[in-house]
């Protein structure tokens, strides 16, 4: 996902704790995770985290916010750099990759979304592309994944350790490594982004 410094129209939660609880009006508790407030827009209804920017900021509140408020799914959206794929294009993640980890054996690097999560998301988002997602720390610090964000690894395993199903979905909003910040489509992520939230909630909690 691109820098804060890059998007300031994003308008990202100052505190990586902030999150809102509305009236659920679906069966199952999800708790719907995005880095920033404008890209939960479409989750009305829903209880939503705004986690903050990158890994770090990401794993925490998500960790705590699995603590306190004890969801029985997560779903991780956003929007995501990528090679070759146009903007404004669905992804689900088939895997997340913390690209940051590289290959070494210390480091957990690799989280998966939660089988029944990914089938329920394939079938909400029939037209959507299903590719491992990798997570960094900067733009362009991916080079194994066609699709590049900030926190998906971040809050897919902060879940998986909590015991939570989680799943990620991103909206393209950019070339990675397209230098012309003017040329990066964020309105046309955050619309597809907020036409998907609608059909995603419809079809998980089956």
């Amino acid at each position: 996902m691109p820098g804060v410094a890059e998007i300031p129209q994003l308008g990202y939660a100052s505190s990586f704790t902030r999150w809102s609880d509305r009236v659920v009006r679906f069966p199952r508790m999800i708790l719907i995770v995005a880095a920033t407030e404008r890209e939960l827009a479409g989750a009305e209804g829903a209880a939503t985290l705004a986690c903050g920017m990158g890994p770090v900021d990401a794993a925490a509140a998500t960790a705590h916010a699995l603590t306190v408020r004890r969801p029985e799914a997560v779903l991780h959206i956003g929007i995501a750099g990528a090679r070759g794929i146009p903007a404004a294009e669905l992804v689900i993640g088939s895997e997340a990759v913390y690209e940051d980890a590289g290959d070494g054996p210390l480091v957990a690097a690799r989280a998966l979304p939660d089988p029944r999560l990914l089938e329920a998301a394939r079938r909400a988002l029939p037209e959507a592309r299903v590719l491992p997602i990798g997570t960094s720390g900067r733009v362009g610090g991916t080079s194994g994944c066609d699709v590049e964000a900030m926190e998906g690894f971040a809050v897919l395993r902060a879940a998986e350790l909590a015991g939570v199903p989680a799943v990620e979905v991103r909206a393209v909003s950019n070339e990675i490594d397209e230098p012309d910040r003017g040329r990066w489509r964020f309105d046309d992520a955050l619309s597809a982004l907020a036409s998907a939230l609608p059909l995603l909630l419809a079809e998980l909690p089956r």
